[in-house]
C-alpha cells in the first residue's frame, strides 16, 4: 500500500499498472467486487460520528463506486458525490440512484458555498495534488457548524496488508515506498486545523480485508494486472499472505483506518 495509491482503491492496487491516465473507469466493476465492501466498518463509524441521518446534506468527495453514498442515503440523508473517473461516477450513480454525483476534482468542487452539512473523504486526501487545497475546498462547501469527516490508512504497523507490498517490492529488488504523512495523526490534525476547522474527534477503526481463496487474493491485490502479470506476481502475493491464511483456505488481514472529524465554526 504505497501512499500514492489511487482513490478508494484497495491498498495493494498501487501494485497494478496505470491504464492511461484513468485506471479507474476500466477497473470500476472489478474494484467494486473486490474492494467495495472493505471500508464498510470505517464508513459506518464515520456516519455515526458525524450524526448523519434524515435530512443531512452530505457530499462524499472521491466517492468511488458509491458505497458511502448508498449507506448515507439509507439513513435518510440527501447525498451528493464527486469523483474524477467517469467510470466510478457511473457506478456510483447506480449504487445511489437519488444522489447528485458529478465528475469533479477534490480541489474544484462544483457546488456553492455552504451547501452541505457533512463532507466526507475516505482514502482520498493523500491522493490530492494539494491536500490543503482539497481540505479548504471541502470547508468552503460546508455550512457553518458543518462537519468534515476524513478517513484513511493508519500507520503501516497497524495494517497487515502492507506485508504484501513489502514482499512485492523485495521481489523487484526495491524497498517499500515511504509511509505518507497522512497515515499519522498529527499531520491529519494539522491539515484540518490549517483550513480553519476545529478538530473534534479522532479514532482508529478496524477494517479487515478478506479473500475466500488464493485466486481471489491474487486478483484483488493485483487488481489491474493482465494475465501475465497475475501469473508472474501471483506466487509472490500467495507466499507473502501465507501467515494470514485461515484453516478453510481463506485469507484475512487486519488493518486500521484513522477517522478524523472537524467542524467549521459558526
Amino acid at each position: 500500500m504505497r501512499d500514492d495509491t489511487d482513490p478508494d482503491l484497495g491498498p495493494a492496487t498501487d501494485l497494478a499498472p496505470a491504464i492511461d491516465d484513468d485506471p479507474w473507469t476500466a477497473l470500476a466493476e472489478d474494484w467494486a467486487a473486490a474492494w467495495g465492501g472493505f471500508a464498510g466498518p470505517a464508513r459506518e463509524a464515520l456516519l455515526d460520528a458525524a450524526a448523519v441521518g434524515p435530512g443531512t446534506r452530505l457530499l462524499d468527495v472521491g466517492c468511488g463506486t458509491g458505497e458511502l453514498l448508498a449507506d448515507a442515503a439509507s439513513r435518510g440523508a440527501a447525498v451528493a458525490g464527486a469523483d474524477v473517473a467517469p467510470g466510478m461516477v457511473a457506478r456510483a450513480r447506480r449504487a445511489a440512484p437519488a444522489a447528485d454525483v458529478r465528475e469533479a476534482d477534490a480541489e474544484d468542487l462544483p457546488w456553492p458555498d455552504a451547501a452541505f452539512d457533512v463532507v466526507t473523504a475516505v482514502n482520498v486526501l493523500h491522493l490530492a495534488d494539494d491536500a490543503a487545497a482539497a481540505v479548504a475546498e471541502a470547508a468552503r462547501v460546508l455550512a457553518p457548524g458543518g462537519v468534515l469527516a476524513v478517513c484513511g490508512w493508519a500507520e503501516r504497523d497497524r495494517c497487515e496488508l502492507d506485508a504484501v507490498e513489502a514482499a512485492l517490492a523485495a521481489d523487484d529488488g526495491e524497498e517499500p515506498g515511504p509511509e505518507g504523512p497522512l497515515r499519522r495523526e498529527a499531520p491529519v490534525r494539522a491539515l484540518l486545523t490549517g483550513a480553519g476547522l476545529v478538530a473534534e474527534h479522532l479514532a482508529l477503526v478496524d477494517v479487515p480485508w478478506s479473500a475466500p481463496d488464493a485466486d481471489a487474493l491474487v486478483r484483488g491485490l493485483l487488481l489491474g494486472e493482465d494475465a501475465a502479470g497475475l501469473a508472474g506476481r501471483g506466487p509472490v502475493v500467495v507466499a507473502a499472505a501465507a501467515p494470514f491464511r485461515l484453516a478453510d483456505g481463506s485469507y484475512r488481514f487486519r488493518n486500521a483506518f484513522r477517522l478524523a472529524l472537524a467542524r467549521r465554526p459558526r
